[in-house]
């Protein structure tokens, strides 16, 4: 929330587009915050047979769960394309680089997002059924079973696609800034090596951005991307929650993995930035300083009673 709010307060020095990425991109992470960890994980299996736990409520629970984490995946994908026009398509740049056209291009992606997720309510059915009271909500056996082609689809959508662009992406951009460092190299050899160049510095923060970026996506989501085909294409039942099956352990941790991703996003795209930084220091510090107001008044009040 504290990202999205200085984001939004733009005097991070970042320029309009990147800052309706980032702000996308931190508000689909605080979407599966919300939906996946605290709702679906924490109040949904701590407190069964509450209002979380009606079939319909459960299932637009999964719904949001699904969404929130589509919204992430693609948000970072879209961010990628953007610095890689940046870099690689000078011509492009000036037409495509553009807050409106970063705002078209994350409203279409939520579109599409939303639409597609629709087949997730499909795809659970009542967990038991009690006075006429639909409870819980479970995979549906029939479909999995029926339409192995969803589980393939899912998993392309939500990891493998990605996988393949933002690595062709950073790769392309990657080879680009090497190619122009070293034409700079080669162009300014005469001078000292200890020259300060600030160019050559800012690329080689961008090799590291799209580094961190290609890498911490990958990682975090492979496990969970391989178990989902596996377990889903052999054996729709796998997930039962025992403990001793390795399919459900392999399942358990990859989600814990993917969910990691959104807490690591904020720091890998606004925390490495140095105005963003001190626009932090200075919200903790408004923060405490309300803190402190707000309990010496207190105190005042309750030593004038």
């Amino acid at each position: 929330m504290i990202t999205v709010f200085i984001l939004l307060r733009r005097n991070c020095g970042l320029s309009k587009c990147i800052s309706a990425y980032m702000v996308a991109m931190a508000t689909s992470d605080l979407l599966v915050i919300v939906n996946s960890i605290i709702i679906y994980n924490i109040l949904s299996y701590h407190f069964p047979f509450s209002f979380l736990s009606h079939t319909p409520v459960c299932k637009l629970i999964v719904y949001m769960t699904a969404m929130s984490l589509d919204l992430t995946v693609w948000f970072t994908v879209s961010f990628t394309f953007d610095r890689f026009v940046v870099i690689c398509c000078q011509r492009f740049k000036a037409k495509y680089c553009t807050k409106r056209t970063a705002t078209m291009v994350l409203i279409v992606i939520s579109v599409l997002i939303l639409s597609k997720n629709i087949l997730v309510l499909f795809a659970y059915e009542p967990e038991q059924i009690i006075n006429n009271t639909q409870w819980g909500c479970r995979s549906s056996v029939n479909i999995l079973t029926s339409s192995p082609a969803f589980a393939w689809f899912h998993s392309a959508w939500i990891a493998w696609l990605p996988f393949l662009l933002i690595f062709l992406f950073n790769s392309l951009t990657i080879h680009r800034i090497v190619v122009a460092n070293r034409t700079r190299i080669g162009l300014r050899g005469h001078r000292s090596e200890n020259h300060n160049n600030s160019a050559m510095e800012s690329r080689r923060k961008s090799i590291i951005l799209l580094f961190s970026i290609s890498v911490s996506f990958i990682l975090l989501w492979l496990t969970h991307s391989t178990s989902l085909v596996i377990t889903r294409l052999s054996n729709p039942n796998y997930y039962r929650g025992d403990l001793n099956n390795p399919e459900y352990i392999i399942t358990e941790t990859g989600n814990i993995l993917k969910l990691l991703s959104c807490f690591l996003n904020p720091c890998i795209y606004a925390v490495t930035q140095n105005k963003f930084r001190e626009e932090l220091n200075n919200v903790v510090k408004s923060l405490l300083k309300q803190i402190v107001r707000l309990v010496e008044k207190h105190k005042e009040k309750t030593n004038a009673f």
